[in-house]
């Protein structure tokens, strides 16, 4: 049996677990959910480190067959686009599971909710079975709407329920009509991820066919991913959420569309993709500028931190536009460092809201004097997020640049803009507001985190931060290989007139320069 069954499969045993504990053992079902996703994050661990980079083929390979007669399987496997991600949700999921004790009402059913979604989000991102994926997503996203509505905070929580179901239902059925599309037009009778491409290779669909698929694709894991101007569910979703339920869906759930969109749309849809690449990359600017100036404007930490989630989402788009092997290995990068970060900065706030009662950045100030520990974490996410040098954030925000640069050189000046003044500027105020000048005399109560336990999710993600920073070749190496093998499909662009017409001039220019 493959590891990535057991790295899927624990957080659902402990699930199945948690329904027969009597609701008063409170120490044992919390117990069993810190274990379930610690024996995960320790399997993805290993995985990670026993994974070969460039070896052909999947590594870690399992399928089953389940229904035949549509050739629908149980089929997980991992190379280097999806090794990384599924490290970085084991992990984080780990440290929503320690940040859970700010649940003090309904736990039993809270962690069992919590369980499901973890198994869900690795299932979905180790499946090669496009049902698989497609149900295993669907699985992990139901208990986001449960857990915003029963433990959600604020007078908005009822309205951002509502909100992020309506935005997250639609953009599940256009995706699922895509993938459906994708199925039938293919002909070849199988839901397997990988048969498909290779019949694809032999096979292509018709350009007809492309230009109606790519876009359902498209504006489906988009809006799942928050993608301008679909994106208004996200920040008031995340700012309501419990914090463990907004670290793993802004870290972890969020990164399924665009996992999609590489694994699936990319190898399969190249021609389509190339023309509608620019486009993509002109919605991102909105992602990047729009949302930046909206962050900027906000009063609550959570909505800040949430802006800017979607904000950084801009950053992969962009990546994923530019159709290259740098741009496209940045986006995968940047997917695994925001995974880390955006998980980082809503634990944090977490805490401060419980010690404090409040987000509203207005009446807090000079917590680093009583919250030393809290502080400096929430000081180094913050520098992460504006892209500082020695986290990995700022190793995918730099590839990502390069490998847009040759093909949007305007839009990289914008996105670039984007990155260091709008994010440096709302990072850094709210910052110096939270954090640093005078001390209101009611938090004098404050206490920092104070023991192993409570400093071990921030420390853990904070650690993983600068690990992929300082070596970031440990994800490089694994990822460009199999992106290398993506770009190797897309043709050359033909559809979009402004690329045509830099090939030309580049063509007459090499004529004239002979």
């Amino acid at each position: 049996m493959s590891i990535l069954t057991y790295i899927a499969g624990w957080p659902l045993l402990a699930a199945l677990a948690l329904i027969v504990v009597p609701r008063n053992y409170r120490v044992i079902i919390r117990a069993i959910a810190v274990l379930a996703t610690f024996i995960s994050a320790v399997l993805a661990i290993k995985l990670f480190c026993q994974f070969v980079p460039g070896a052909a083929g999947y590594q870690f390979e399992q399928q089953i067959p389940w229904v035949q007669s549509l050739g629908i399987s149980y089929h997980v496997g991992v190379d280097g686009i999806n090794v990384g991600l599924i490290l970085m949700g084991a992990i984080v999921a780990f440290a929503a599971a320690l940040c859970s004790f700010e649940i003090q009402t309904r736990e039993k059913e809270f962690y069992i909710l919590l369980l499901v979604m973890t198994g869900g989000i690795l299932g979905a991102f180790a499946s090669l079975d496009l049902f698989c994926f497609y149900f295993l997503h669907e699985l992990a996203l139901v208990p986001t709407f449960i857990m915003i509505g029963v433990w959600g905070r604020g007078e908005k929580k009822n309205y951002a329920t509502f909100q992020i179901t309506l935005y997250l239902s639609v953009g599940a059925l256009i995706a699922l009509i895509g993938l459906i599309a994708l199925y039938l037009q293919s002909g070849a009778n199988t839901f397997d991820i990988p048969k498909l491409i290779e019949h694809v290779k032999t096979h292509p669909f018709s350009q007809g066919a492309q230009h109606l698929i790519f876009p359902l694709l498209l504006f489906g894991f988009g809006i799942l991913v928050s993608l301008w101007p679909f994106h208004s569910w996200a920040p008031l979703g995340y700012g309501v959420a419990p914090s463990p339920t907004a670290m793993l869906h802004a870290g972890v759930l969020k990164k399924f569309g665009l996992y999609g969109l590489i694994r699936i749309a990319l190898p399969m849809l190249p021609e389509a993709a190339q023309c509608w690449a620019q486009v993509l990359a002109w919605l991102c600017v909105g992602n990047i500028l729009y949302v930046g100036w909206v962050a900027m404007r906000q009063k609550d930490l959570n909505l800040l931190i949430g802006n800017s989630s979607v904000a950084h989402m801009g950053f992969i788009f962009l990546g994923i536009a530019s159709l290259n092997l740098i741009g496209i290995s940045g986006a995968v990068i940047i997917m695994i460092a925001h995974g880390f970060l955006a998980a980082l900065t809503f634990a944090l706030s977490g805490y401060i809201y419980q010690q404090t009662g409040t987000l509203q950045m207005s009446e807090l100030g000079g917590l680093c004097r009583k919250l030393p520990f809290i502080g400096t974490a929430l000081l180094m996410a913050a520098m992460a997020g504006c892209g500082l040098p020695g986290f990995a954030n700022f190793v995918g925000e730099a590839t990502v640049f390069f490998g847009a640069w040759t093909v949007f050189p305007a839009i990289t000046v914008i996105a670039l803009w984007g990155a260091l003044v709008i994010g440096g500027v709302y990072m850094t105020r709210a910052i110096r507001t939270v954090l640093h000048g005078p001390l209101a005399e009611k938090w004098n109560s404050l206490t920092d985190a104070g023991h192993l336990w409570r400093k071990l999710p921030y420390a853990l993600l904070l650690a993983s931060l600068l690990v992929f920073g300082f070596w970031p070749r440990l994800l490089t190496e694994k990822i460009n290989p199999d992106v290398e093998k993506i770009v190797a499909q897309i043709p050359p662009a033909k559809c979009c007139p402004v690329r045509a017409d830099k090939s030309a001039a580049a063509d007459h220019s090499g004529v004239r320069n002979r």
